[in-house]
Order: structure tokens, then sequence, then C-alpha cells
């Protein structure tokens, strides 16, 4: 039967860096992806761009590569100072290039049905798939399905809800309460983003939120409103407009913010709608009715922009994503629970994977209740990232062992791909 080195659970931002970086070590390592593609936030859920998070990170080095795998696909800009500013689409081809590179085998569509654990060590995963019947000596029938059982000697649970972890037993840190809305992403086509950036420029003077650059005859802008009052937006008269008249509803404006794409010359990306009123991310339920809500959201939106924003006149919802952005769901109790206090302290550790200064950045569904406060470069440390259960398990992206507030902060991709990335040069040094 074939033996990996590592095994990493989820192909998004951390699960790939992880990948990636273990790869280019040397260790035999598999990739498990449920979808079709890899990418998770940036090409499932359409998060773009990737957010800055400051001039001192560390563990980088798949961040470059795949901006140089992505500036080649033409999938790339730097705009704003930020290099982050990828396509989509390009980035599930950059992702694929990228792990062929560093002989990383990658298993698509592809589910996680249980664990082998023996004393406080996953020893193997097993999945579902006839495909993989070549491993004939451990293929048993269960449910009329394939059974395969593949061994690791370490595993790097990137899911996102932390679904390894889960399968292990390991404690939790998430509580009831402690909740943030998500966000379901989408793009409109056939936008003159050339005349809409002139309107918007002249509309808007401040700086600090609506931003629009010529980067080699390419035309890259961006702008938000929120319904929070801390704040003087420029937009703010149109949302209410829009509402007066019916065009919108009142939760519909809660928070709004769009941005170009790169290689995308007539495409605008949303970061919206927020939807607040679901917030157990847990819970099938509860993120259907989500989901249901944040596709009419979408298409008032969309109705909004060809009324109010000169150069939306032929506009068109080209894409809705297929995951929706969620920004806290399952943490895992790890060997050090990181704080809000570590965050704010700029406390440093023995062995750090991240530094950023992304902001503590808490969404609410309450209206001026959200959090965004900047803060100077904080350090995570390794042990944030160590199960304290289960030996040869490490976690990476938004289910790290961090408090609520502090997981706010520590939750955006550039951080992810650090923790990936370093999470994989540690296990490589144990080789």
């Amino acid at each position: 039967m074939n033996k990996y080195d590592v095994i990493v659970v989820g192909g998004g931002t951390a699960g790939c860096a992880a990948a990636y970086t273990a790869g280019k070590l040397g260790l035999k390592t598999l990739l498990i992806e449920k979808n079709i593609h890899l990418g998770g936030t940036i090409t499932s859920a359409l998060v773009v761009p990737a957010m800055k998070s400051g001039e001192h990170q560390i563990n980088t080095e798949f961040y470059q590569d795949l901006i140089q795998e992505l500036h080649a696909l033409g999938g790339q800009a730097t705009y704003q100072n930020n290099p982050g500013w990828f396509n989509p689409e390009l980035t599930k081809i950059a992702l694929d290039n990228l792990m062929v590179k560093a002989n990383v085998e990658v298993f698509f569509d592809t589910h996680i049905r249980d664990i082998t654990i023996e004393n406080k060590q996953v020893k193997a995963v097993i999945i579902s798939k006839e495909m993989l019947s070549v491993y004939n000596d451990k293929i048993e029938i269960q449910n009329k399905s394939l059974l395969v059982s593949i061994e690791t000697r370490y595993i790097i649970d990137a899911t996102g809800n932390c679904e390894i972890g889960k399968l292990c037993g390991c404690e939790f840190l998430e509580k009831q309460e402690e909740q943030q809305p998500v966000s379901l992403r989408f793009m409109m086509g056939g936008v003159d983003v050339p005349h809409f950036a002139v309107w918007l420029k002249n509309y808007d003077n401040d700086r600090n939120v609506t931003t629009v650059e010529d980067i080699n005859g390419f035309i890259h802008l961006s702008t938000a409103y929120t319904w929070d009052k801390d704040k003087k937006w420029a937009l703010a008269p149109l949302f209410d407009d829009a509402v007066a008249k019916g065009i919108l509803k009142d939760h519909d404006r809660n928070y709004f913010q769009i941005f170009t794409v790169a290689g995308m010359p007539s495409t605008i990306a949303f970061n919206c709608p927020r939807i607040i009123d679901y917030t157990e991310t847990l819970q099938v339920a509860n993120m259907s009715k989500a989901l249901l809500l944040a596709r009419r959201n979408i298409f008032r939106l969309a109705n909004f922009c060809k009324e109010y924003f000169p150069g939306f006149e032929n506009a068109y919802i080209s894409n809705i994503a297929d995951m929706l952005g969620i920004r806290v769901s399952r943490r895992i109790k790890g060997k050090y629970v990181y704080t809000i206090d570590d965050v704010k302290s700029g406390k440093t550790f023995e062995n750090p994977v991240v530094v950023s200064n992304y902001p503590v950045d808490v969404h609410s569904d309450k209206r001026d209740k959200s959090t965004l406060h900047t803060v100077k470069d904080y350090t995570l440390p390794l042990e944030s990232l160590m199960s304290a259960d289960i030996d040869n398990l490490f976690v990476a992206g938004r289910c790290i062992s961090a408090d609520f507030m502090a997981q706010g902060a520590l939750r955006v991709q550039a951080s992810c791909f650090s923790m990936g990335e370093g999470v994989a040069k540690y296990i490589a040094k144990a080789f």
C-alpha cells in the first residue's frame, strides 16, 4: 500500500501552501481536495484580492511563487502596492502548475470517510473512491462503497472547519455566541470600467475608501460602503435612495465593497452580500438558508449597480461563488491558545510561523458593531497549529488554536499562506 510522509486535507490557501512546500522540500506529499480544483477562498469563494499583511511577513516563498506563476499566465497585478490581485479562474491553473512542479500528488473530488488512530497519532485516512482500488490490500466493502486506507506519518488539516480534528475527537474552542456573518461573493461582466472609474474618482474624493489607478493601460479600482455610521460614506445617498425606492432591501446595504480583477478588463468583483440573518456556520440548515437569501441579494445588488453606476448599463452577473465566505467556524485547541492580548502586545515566540499587522477584523450582524482595529506587528507561534490531542496532527487556516478576536486578525489569505508553509517546513525538519 502507498504511504506518504505528509497528507494535506483541504486544497485552499493554507493547504496549497503546505503541500507545495512539503513537496519542494522532498517529502512524499498527498493533497486531498473535495472540489475539482484547488484554491479554496480564492477560486471557489472569489475572495480577491489577497489583502496585504505588513512589511515583515515570514514564510512567504509559496506566496511569491504563486504571484510569479499567475503573472506568467496574465492573472496577477500589483495595485496599491499589493501584489495579491489575482484572477480566480487562472489561479486554478496556476495552482495545478505549482503542484506538478513540487511533485505533489493531488486527489480531487475526494472525501475523507474516517481516520485510523493509534497511540495518539493518525496512522491513515480512509477515503471512498473506486478509482483508487489499486490499494487492493486495504479495500473493504462497507455500505456498497469502496473504502481505501492511505497511511501517513503526518497530517495537516486545512479544511477550514477542522474536519480532520473533528474525526479525531479533538477538543475545540468555539462558543455559540462567537460568530461572524458569512458572505457570498459574485462578479459582474460587461462593465465599462474606464467610464465607471472616471465617474467614481470624481464622485468620491476619500482616497482611504476609493482608489483608481491606470497600471500599464489596465484600470484598477476599489471602493466601499457600509451602513455603519462610524464614517461618512460617499455612496450612502445612492444606497439610501435605492432602499427608499424598493430597489434594495435595508439589509442588502449592510456591507458593500467592489474591486477590479487582474486579467478581466470588463469585470468587477463584489465582496458582498454579507448575510446577517444566518450566522451558525456549522449548521447545514442555517447555511442553506444563507445561500438562498444571498443569491436573491445578489440579484438586487446587480440591478442597483446597473441603475446607479455609470458604466454598468450593459453589465450582467457573470459568476456567483461556489462557496460561502466563512470567516470563523470550528477552532481547534492547540498546544498554545493564541489570544487577542498576544496580538495587541506583539508578543514574540520561539517558533514563529506568521508575522503580520493585518487589523483585528471581526464582522458583526448588527449595525455599528463590527470591529476593525489597527495593530502593530504580531507573531503567531507554531504551537497554535499543533493539536493538543493528536501528536502528528497540524492545522492551518481559520481553524487554528486562537481565541475569537485573535482569529479575526489571522484568518486572511496572506497569513494562511504563511501558516501552511511554516507547518510544512517544521515537519520537513523532523525527517
